[in-house]
């Protein structure tokens, strides 16, 4: 009787990075650090490494003080690319609580590895973000400083 193995698939690596709690309190940028997640190539990548990001860190990655600043968003309903330009819908209520880190920063960071992706809005909840047009980074005024 002949054994069947699975096809073995190469899968794709992607960074997600998460803040790193000591080198953000010292000030020493940068305050991420990239771990690398395996995830099926044929899927949609941006989307699964952001879902990553919403994942968190893994029980090791928390113990060497990296973590997900969520900002108060419990996840993002969409994301689209479009001629460049990468649109996030966030979900829950997101505020910067007064901080310049929020979760825009590693969104950003993590989309940006992405050759077809340019430039990052960021909305919030309500659907609204500082800049909808053109090419240019954007968020919403609730994760402003």
């Amino acid at each position: 009787e002949e054994t069947l193995e699975p096809p073995s698939i190469q899968m794709a690596e992607v960074e997600i990075y998460f803040l790193d709690e000591t080198r953000y309190e010292a000030g020493t940028e940068p305050y991420e650090v990239a771990v690398v997640r395996e995830i099926h190539p044929d899927a949609f990548l941006p989307r699964l490494a952001l879902q990553a990001y919403f994942d968190g860190p893994t029980d090791e990655e928390a113990s060497q003080g990296l973590r997900s600043v969520l900002s108060g968003c419990t996840g993002f309903s969409d994301l689209t690319i479009k001629d460049g330009v990468a649109r996030v819908f966030l979900e829950g209520p997101c505020s910067s609580g007064g901080s310049t880190y929020t979760i825009a920063n590693p969104i950003m960071l993590i989309l940006k590895k992405f050759d077809e992706i340019k430039y990052v809005k960021i909305y919030d909840a309500e659907g609204n973000t500082a800049v909808p047009d053109g090419n240019s980074d954007s968020i919403p005024f609730s994760l402003e400083p």
